[in-house]
């Protein structure tokens, strides 16, 4: 689940739909202009149609998308990788963006990774341990890597990989 404007070609999640079959792009109707309620019904028909229990795997506003799914949401999954999570109270926050102001405080017990940068533009150190702490989740905390896009220079990010594949080997077990 990308944030606004999609994921472009150097993204971690570009790439790793590219590399691995099992992977899919949740669509929008609109990137430029998000709405966190149609993208939460996006995300709920999405969950709906896959007929077996996902692993969730969120960049920037998706996050925010993926949290609202999962407090409302009865359907299990596997966990929820929450990569860059934005303050939608934040000043850099887009303004295109709707409905996003409301931060669940919950999770309703799903498994949670949260994964943050020391500088990301669109959050701050506060509301994202706000964020870990609401939601009970891990935290991974990577240092200084903006926005933990294809700006950061992570290419198919392995590490990100590597807790998704973490979750996939449970589920099998």
């Amino acid at each position: 689940m990308p944030g606004i404007s999609n994921s472009g070609p150097g993204h971690w999640q570009t790439l790793w739909e590219a590399r691995h079959p099992a992977v899919f792009r949740l669509q929008q109707r609109d990137w430029d202009r998000p709405d966190c309620d149609e993208w939460a019904s996006a995300l709920d028909e999405a969950t709906r149609r896959i007929g077996e229990v996902p692993i969730l795997v969120a960049h920037s506003l998706g996050c925010l998308v993926a949290a609202r799914w999962a407090a409302l949401a009865h359907r299990a999954v596997h966990g929820i990788l929450l990569v860059a999570v934005p303050d939608p109270a934040g000043p850099n926050f887009p303004k295109e963006a709707s409905g996003f102001s409301s931060v669940p405080d919950t999770l309703r017990g799903k498994r949670a990774t949260v994964v943050s940068s020391s500088d990301d533009p669109y959050s701050s150190a506060d509301f994202v341990e706000r964020c870990v702490r609401l939601w009970g989740a891990e935290h991974v905390q990577l240092g200084p890597l903006g926005h933990i896009n294809a700006e950061s220079g992570l290419g198919d990010w392995p590490g990100g990989w590597a807790i998704v594949e973490a979750w996939r080997n449970a589920a099998d077990a």
